[in-house]
């Protein structure tokens, strides 16, 4: 907008979001997401399903459904939203995300939070050393070159529940086994985000109003993070900072872990030769311990900040959450997220 302050737009401006469309409404993230756009309680809220999906929608907000091949039905879909949020599993097919922007340029939606969430994907040293992300750049490309549209990423670090409990390859915990392989010594530490924290931070996100009122107005907007990266984090902690909840939390004591030691470069190099044989397990692999160099690349609270004042997040207890992927690793519900 050429006028920066919502006091200078023309009458009948509206200052706030008041239509959201969500892709994934159900899915790993999406459904935090949805929960905490119900719970602010100020916004229209319309899931986009394939049609034909049968999954059950949670009370309270629409569903329209649209054709990926069929580019007028995600148009139609889209009309009247100001926001698309779209949450996919890392392995959907590209050209779905590509043809869901291109919709939401027809439909005139003014802001798209791409499938963006997880480590910095605006950190050159990481996306460059992580396939995943240097391909994700596309989309955001794609918004700006069709400027019908602005972009925000959401950069929360990786899920904490579910990469503490998912499994070795991720941050080298087998609860199963009880042991544990710490990357170098296991003392860099990392962002990581509560699969509620990043719920709570994209709805407060799209809470915001979109301009200041006036040039006394101090407080955040939307626009400040037009075309760029909002970064939150639930805790900043190494592994071995992880490890100390996990002995509260489990009742257990170093003596009752096998622990060992991997050179973190080493152990990327062995993700990537894994990947290039075929294995997308490679990929998991190579991209958690990246995020774990000595370099400090993967800590966005240190080289970027976090927006969590910004967006009103609280703090949250490492125990409890600790507590949650135990849980989620021992009854096996994590078998049902994606990887």
């Amino acid at each position: 907008m050429s006028l920066e302050y919502a006091s200078k737009q023309p009458e009948g401006f509206q200052n706030h979001i008041k239509n959201v469309a969500i892709v994934g409404a159900t899915g790993t993230s999406g459904k935090y997401i949805v929960e905490a756009l119900l719970a602010n309680g100020t916004q229209n809220i319309t899931a986009l399903t394939r049609e034909g999906g049968t999954t059950q929608m949670p009370s309270g907000i629409s569903v329209k459904k649209i054709k990926y091949d069929d580019h007028s039905s995600i148009v139609s879909a889209l009309h009247g939203q100001d926001a698309l949020i779209i949450t996919m599993n890392a392995r959907a097919p590209p050209e779905q995300q590509t043809k869901l922007i291109e919709a939401a340029a027809e439909a005139r939606v003014s802001w798209i939070l791409p499938n963006e969430y997880g480590y910095d994907n605006a950190n050159e040293a990481l996306r460059n050393d992580i396939p995943i992300g240097a391909h994700k750049v596309q989309y955001t490309n794609l918004i700006e070159k069709l400027g019908k549209s602005s972009w925000i990423g959401f950069t929360c670090g990786f899920w904490y529940e579910f990469s503490l409990g998912g499994g070795e390859e991720r941050y080298g915990f087998d609860f199963k086994n009880r042991s544990l392989t710490l990357f170098d010594e296991g003392t860099q530490p990392i962002p990581t985000t509560t699969f509620a924290q990043v719920g709570r931070g994209v709805a407060n996100l799209l809470a915001l109003p979109i301009l200041r009122e006036d040039e006394k107005d101090t407080a955040p907007c939307l626009s400040d993070f037009k075309n760029r990266f909002a970064y939150v984090s639930s805790f900043v902690v190494s592994q071995k900072d992880m490890l100390e909840p996990v002995l509260r939390v489990t009742g257990t004591s170093l003596s009752d872990w096998t622990i060992t030691h991997e050179d973190s470069r080493e152990r990327y190099q062995r993700g990537m030769q894994i990947l290039q044989g075929g294995d997308y397990h490679g990929m998991v692999v190579s991209m958690y311990t990246r995020n774990f160099f000595p370099d400090g690349s993967g800590n966005h609270a240190e080289t970027r900040g976090l927006d969590n004042e910004k967006l009103g997040l609280p703090k949250e207890d490492l125990d409890e959450a600790t507590r949650e992927a135990v849980r989620m690793a021992e009854d096996g519900s994590l078998e049902n997220y994606a990887a």
